[in-house]
């Protein structure tokens, strides 16, 4: 776990730079017929236990980490390929253009287009190794999954707060793979804790 933030027994980060949420219970969700069999099916599907709150708040944990992560990689590639890539444009615009001969125009041109390409590629490469990594991809369908259990708990007349646990879908990166393992397992409660 990140040593920036201490959190309480069940705390989480719901969102990147928000505030820290206190985790709804499991038995909660299950006391809605319909969450807890959702959770049962989702378990089977997704091979995660929804019903095991230490597992849970594990995974909402590095689901924080991963958003943290994604959103690092996409500032630190996308903003300069943004400055540089408005840089190349104006420069373009109010100086080169204006230069006498064809062949000094060509070098600014290919010049700029292979800067802008490499930064392109790293950024691209950035986000297909975050966004493309199968095991972040299973955490992220958990999450979802998750999200539409709670959801549906809330629905139900569960005491659950409206936007918990506070994450979007990501329906272009969160496809589960089942052949995939995790890289370390889930902190788990024993079946004698429920």
């Amino acid at each position: 776990m990140s040593d920036k933030h201490e959190f309480g027994q069940w705390e989480f980060i719901g969102r990147r730079g928000g505030e820290v949420v206190t985790l709804v219970r499991g038995s909660v969700i299950a006391a809605v017929p319909e969450a807890k069999q959702a959770a049962e099916e989702a378990g089977q599907e997704l091979r995660f236990d929804f019903r095991d709150d230490r597992a849970v708040l594990d995974m909402l944990r590095r689901r924080h980490l991963d958003e943290e992560d994604m959103f690092k990689a996409g500032f630190a590639h996308g903003v300069p390929l943004a400055l540089v890539g408005f840089g190349v444009v104006i420069y373009w615009g109010g100086v080169a253009q204006y230069w006498e001969t064809a062949a000094a125009r060509n070098v600014y041109l290919t010049a700029a287009a292979a800067v802008v390409a490499t930064q392109l590629f790293f950024f691209v490469r950035s986000a297909l190794l975050h966004w493309g990594d199968p095991v972040q991809q299973n955490l992220r369908a958990r999450a979802r999954k998750y999200r539409e259990i709670a959801h549906l708990a809330r629905r139900g007349g569960a005491d659950v707060p409206a936007h918990y646990p506070h994450y979007g879908p990501y329906p272009f990166a969160a496809k589960f793979h089942p052949e995939v393992a995790d890289r370390e397992p889930y902190e788990s409660e024993g079946a004698d804790d429920r």
